[in-house]
């Protein structure tokens, strides 16, 4: 019942940028945190950025802070993250996840989010 679509990957050069999408359908989304992550080939998921209701702000990991921005459209049930100065090291198959915003502080943990999208591959070079 419960789907997230991401979209807008793809290639770009290093020093570019892209927007990613993540469509959310059959859950209650103004009541998750949605998260985004990443995973590189042999790497474990690493946490990307999360949009937490309490506050309403996306909150980043320290690798992407100044870089890339996080929004979010309740009505339209979607997130957003845009990713400028992109690197090399960026390269990877990005994620969303939703998480039942009820706990006193946002995860950055990808085992603690219940539902997640099937991935979008973003590649840059140099």
């Amino acid at each position: 019942q419960v789907q997230l679509v991401e979209s807008g990957g793809g290639w770009v050069q290093a020093g570019g940028s892209l927007r990613l999408s993540c469509a959310a359908s059959g859950l209650a989304f103004s009541l998750y945190d949605m998260g985004w992550f990443r995973q590189a080939p042999g790497k474990e998921r690493e946490f990307v950025a999360v949009h937490w209701r309490p506050t309403g702000m996306t909150y980043f990991a320290d690798s992407v802070k100044g870089r890339f921005i996080g929004s979010r459209d309740n009505a339209k049930k979607t997130v957003y993250l845009q990713m400028n100065g992109l690197k090399p090291e960026d390269t990877a198959v990005y994620y969303c996840a939703a998480r039942y915003s009820s706990s006193a502080f946002y995860s950055a943990k990808a085992d603690e989010y219940e539902f997640w999208g099937q991935g979008t591959q973003v590649t840059v070079s140099l």
